[in-house]
């Protein structure tokens, strides 16, 4: 083998390991693509379902509108080890519990989702004890 040979052979196996170590974290991605900042909802409804597994735990509240009628609405939350960093469990919010909620709405035309949410219970107390619950910023 010349000495070419070993050189491109050593740069495509620090290539490849730069990739296998930088891979993951440029797998994820931030919320603004999907959610738009800009336009921001209130919710409050029960839970209908709380999966809590990676990538992202996921939050389904019914929200009924101003006719009464209900409809399920989804909400992204963080990662699962994040989560349980600050206390949370897959049994934080068991179905029926009545949330209310602040966040940023999808941007996918018809869908009803939101992340980057700020929650309470229906009574405005932290969803686990001790944690704190955020205002919204006033424009």
């Amino acid at each position: 083998m010349n000495l070419r040979h070993i050189i491109t052979a050593a740069i495509v196996a620090a290539a490849t390991g730069l990739l296998i170590l930088v891979g993951p974290a440029l797998a994820h991605h931030a919320s603004t693509p999907f959610y738009d900042p800009e336009t921001v909802v209130d919710l409050e409804g029960p839970v209908t379902r709380f999966v809590f597994r990676n990538p992202h735990a996921f939050l389904f509240i019914d929200v009924e509108d101003e006719g009464g009628q209900a409809s399920e609405w989804q909400v992204e939350l963080g990662a699962p080890v994040g989560l349980r960093r600050v206390g949370w469990t897959p049994e934080s919010l068991p179905v029926g519990m009545v949330v209310k909620l602040t966040g940023r709405k999808s941007r996918a035309e018809g869908s009803q989702g939101v992340c980057c949410v700020r929650m309470t219970r229906e009574d405005g107390s932290p969803i686990i004890d001790g944690g704190a619950v955020r205002e919204r910023e006033q424009n």
